[in-house]
């Protein structure tokens, strides 16, 4: 619990209390119409934690922009992975690339000044940026996990995934996203400055139904229904997996032989891998959501005090997300790590195999394979 107690600088307290100072002080006077009254019982935040938090933001927006930066290079310049499947990665990375691209650099520069001094305009972009790529990649890892359902559980039965079947269901995402995201410039909610001032997103503290009624209907939209939907896929993953070790334990016996460890358990075995790396990639999203979702949630319904303090965490754990995908793929992936030396051969110790399956997909030999034991 101490990692989220403020340090105790006792002179600085002291000061700030005596001054009668507030969290809204520094605020420009062309920003004090988005404020709510809930901030101005708080005193302002110790210097050290605008300091850490612009720290901590700044390397993590390194790490994002090469990170992803990579990835669609990568993924882009390879031609034998240009694949259907693929350009759901591509998509991810994009959209976590913009996240950072279009707010580390504003969060670096409020940090500095300990308020939001870019004005209200920017701040209600600000805030639009992280809801819309922050929903297009949940949704993209949503397709991803029914592109993992659609080669491990259909099969051979499978329709496969063309060009253009991934790019109209990018181009979906895109504009429903977007919709979604601009509907509190029309009314439906608004975007406001954060607790921390440094920051801006939805507004959960007034009480209103148009604002209540944004957060929870959109809380289903981007964070609910994606959870279930990758629920659903990865239940019958598992299931059509276990089915299919099942099978070949059953076949071995009648063939008299320990195993029938061969080719087709290594795509099987690779296929499962991959199927692994989506569902840890989806894990750490809603790991960096769920917070935010946290604090909207108590926000909207009043169930406890929120403190500037505390939406610290929400826009950190947030921003994380978009470093997250691009180690997980630079980490587990041999088919993105062959790549990935091949175009930069210094970054690796050994020489790396030549492979040239999707990362986000396997091909359709891959399920034929699957189906010949239980022939």
């Amino acid at each position: 619990m101490a990692a989220f107690v403020e340090p105790h600088f006792e002179a600085w307290v002291q000061q700030a209390t005596v001054a009668n100072l507030t969290v809204v002080d520094k605020v420009p006077a062309d920003m004090l119409h988005m404020v709510n009254a809930h901030w101005y019982q708080f005193p302002p935040m110790n210097p050290l934690w605008h300091s850490m938090l612009g720290f901590a933001i700044f390397i993590l927006s390194f790490i994002s922009l090469v990170g992803n930066g990579c990835v669609m290079y990568i993924f882009t310049g390879t031609k034998t992975l240009r694949t259907p499947s693929n350009l759901l990665v591509v998509n991810l990375a994009f959209s976590d690339f913009l996240m950072m691209f279009t707010m580390g650099p504003p969060m670096v520069i409020n940090c500095y000044y300990e308020t939001w001094v870019l004005g209200p305009f920017a701040c209600e972009l600000y805030g639009m940026f992280g809801s819309l790529f922050g929903c297009v990649s949940i949704w993209t890892m949503t397709l991803i996990a029914f592109d993992r359902y659609n080669v491990i559980v259909k099969g051979l039965s499978a329709k496969p995934m063309s060009n253009n079947g991934a790019l109209l269901r990018i181009l979906g995402v895109w504009v429903a996203t977007l919709a979604w995201t601009l509907a509190p410039f029309f009314g439906w909610n608004r975007y406001v400055p954060e607790g921390n001032m440094s920051a801006c997103g939805t507004d959960y503290l007034t009480d209103t139904f148009q604002s209540r009624s944004y957060i929870l209907v959109y809380s289903i939209f981007v964070y609910f229904a994606p959870l279930l939907l990758i629920i659903y896929s990865y239940i019958f993953i598992i299931k059509a997996v276990s089915a299919h070790e099942k099978s070949m334990r059953e076949q071995a016996k009648k063939m008299n032989v320990s195993s029938l460890r061969s080719q087709e358990t290594s795509s099987t075995s690779t296929e499962m891998k991959l199927a692994k790396v989506a569902l840890v990639t989806i894990s750490l999203w809603f790991l960096a959501w769920t917070p935010y979702l946290i604090i909207n949630y108590t926000g909207i319904f009043k169930a406890a005090p929120i403190t500037p303090l505390a939406t610290i965490w929400g826009s950190l754990f947030a921003k994380a997300n978009a470093v997250y995908n691009p180690i997980v793929y630079g980490i587990s992936h041999p088919r993105y790590r062959a790549a990935l030396y091949q175009k930069f051969p210094s970054l690796s110790c050994t020489d790396a195999p030549e492979d040239s399956q999707s990362v986000a997909s396997g091909t359709t030999a891959v399920v034929a394979a699957e189906e010949k034991p239980s022939a």
